[in-house]
């Protein structure tokens, strides 16, 4: 599956954006997707993940409350909304895709990749 993030910009701290990753499969609906970001210097890092049902949704700490994962797959679709941006979340954001049950946070597990769109967050 090809995915094409976008939706990334300049926000000042206590912003929102919305981003998107589109699919090119109708099997997107079967995948685990997740949003991952990685800032200059730095390793990828685990942001949210959802699995095909929508039941399992895992964060990680640092945006849990301000970020929300969801997917629309009749639209082939993924979407992250961040709210309440701090200067720390300044990073390029990938959405990745992977089959199986379980939904790993380490980006290894994920096997389809985005090109990523750069969030810049000023304080």
């Amino acid at each position: 599956v090809q995915l094409q993030a976008s939706g990334g910009g300049l926000v000042q701290a206590g912003g929102s954006l919305r981003l998107s990753c589109s699919a090119s499969e109708r099997t997107f609906s079967t995948y685990i997707v997740g949003w991952f970001r990685q800032a200059p210097g730095k390793e990828r890092e685990f942001v949210a993940a959802i699995d095909s049902s929508e039941r399992r949704i895992y964060y990680a700490n640092s945006v849990k409350g301000r970020f929300t994962i969801s997917r629309e797959n009749a639209k082939n679709t993924l979407y992250l909304q961040m709210n309440d941006l701090k200067p720390d979340d300044t990073a390029t954001y990938l959405c990745a895709a992977r089959q199986g049950a379980v939904v790993y946070k380490d980006p290894a597990n994920y096997y389809y990749w985005g090109q990523g769109t750069q969030v810049t967050v000023s304080s």
